[in-house]
């Protein structure tokens, strides 16, 4: 039977936290607050003597997928490209003729300071520490991965754009399911800064970024 304080603790993290970041008078820079989360949960997952910290890092598995995550990846970019040449002709890689220092900038420091951290919270510890609540019953890995990417959807509404929600819940789906099959924050961040990284040159980084706050 799932732990009774794991629900309103799920709630409080994954849906009063955001939704209270969002609503605020005054702007909270979003990174600071994602690593005080980092480190409380990355503690709580080193005491948790049932969590597999290889899962942390472990990044054998990333040969194996290498060729599926890259074939995704090409027919999206390609289809987020159309999508921007149509719908936001002017963005088409604003950001990198605009600085082109800073989008390099951001591109080496993104993964490691943004992705790996989200990677964490919203892979290894929800879905580790959660799993009997939305597992215990329903014997597939479904239900989970949903919760990983709506929580990890939520948290963008930060950035106050239905876009960040949809393409972030879609990539939710996607690197959660990443990370159940390989058991690897590795491959799942490097799934995820493809996308994100992508999304910053493209032009559309402007949907996820404080800035834009």
């Amino acid at each position: 039977m799932p732990r009774l304080y794991l629900p309103l603790e799920f709630l409080i993290l994954f849906v009063a936290l955001p939704v209270s970041l969002r609503y605020a008078p005054w702007r909270i820079p979003p990174l600071p607050v994602l690593w005080a989360a980092t480190a409380f949960c990355l503690s709580i997952l080193l005491r948790d003597p049932t969590f597999d910290r290889s899962q942390l890092w472990n990044p054998a598995p990333l040969r194996g997928e290498l060729a599926n995550i890259l074939l995704l990846f090409g027919l999206s970019a390609a289809a987020l490209a159309a999508g921007t040449c149509l719908f936001a002709r002017p963005m088409l890689f604003a950001f990198v003729r605009a600085t082109p220092g800073f989008w390099a900038l951001v591109m080496l420091l993104y993964p490691v300071l943004s992705v790996y951290p989200q990677g964490l919270i919203y892979r290894a510890f929800l879905m580790h520490r959660y799993q009997p609540l939305f597992h215990a019953h329903a014997g597939s890995p479904l239900l989970i991965i949903l919760a990983s990417a709506a929580a990890f959807s939520l948290m963008h509404l930060i950035f106050r754009n239905p876009l960040a929600i949809v393409l972030t819940f879609l990539g939710g789906l996607l690197f959660a399911y990443r990370y159940q099959q390989t058991g690897s924050l590795f491959v799942s961040s490097f799934e995820h800064a493809l996308y994100g990284c992508f999304l910053f040159t493209i032009g559309l980084g402007r949907y996820f970024y404080a800035r834009s706050l």
